[in-house]
């Protein structure tokens, strides 16, 4: 993976955490506070609406679809830590301000809570999901 070990272990600590007593302990909380920065509350907002889908084709090759805040529908690839928001080519990106947009965030934080939506779909849509995002691109 392309974090640095010290957000690995955080989301391992979570996950360990989340399993054992289904929530988030206040020292992890800070922690993604202070690792992943004003991206980490919008991030947790977005898990706990459930906001997270992943997408599974039939080969086994999967994505994530976020829905943001403002309503519109992202895609995230968590094996290669991208994801097509504005605020990811900006801040992640161009500025190197963040490690991750609070999309990318919430998808890590979902495998880790199980929180997950799951979306099976056949090759031929997976394909269109991605035509799609790159029109959107173009």
């Amino acid at each position: 993976s392309t974090l640095p070990a010290v957000a690995e272990e955080l989301l391992r600590e979570i996950k360990k955490a989340f399993q054992e007593s289904s929530h988030v302990p206040d020292d992890l909380l800070l922690g993604l506070k202070f690792i992943f920065g004003p991206s980490a509350v919008p991030a947790l907002d977005l898990v706990d609406q459930h906001c997270v889908t992943r997408v599974t084709a039939p080969s086994g090759r999967t994505l994530y679809q976020v829905l943001g805040s403002s309503g519109k529908l992202y895609t995230c690839y968590s094996s290669c830590h991208f994801c097509t928001c504005p605020a990811f080519g900006f801040s992640v990106l161009q500025k190197s301000e963040s490690l991750l947009c609070k999309h990318i965030l919430a998808v890590y934080l979902s495998q880790a809570m199980g929180a997950c939506q799951e979306l099976s779909v056949s090759e031929e849509q997976l394909t269109n999901i991605l035509l799609a995002e790159e029109e959107d691109e173009g």
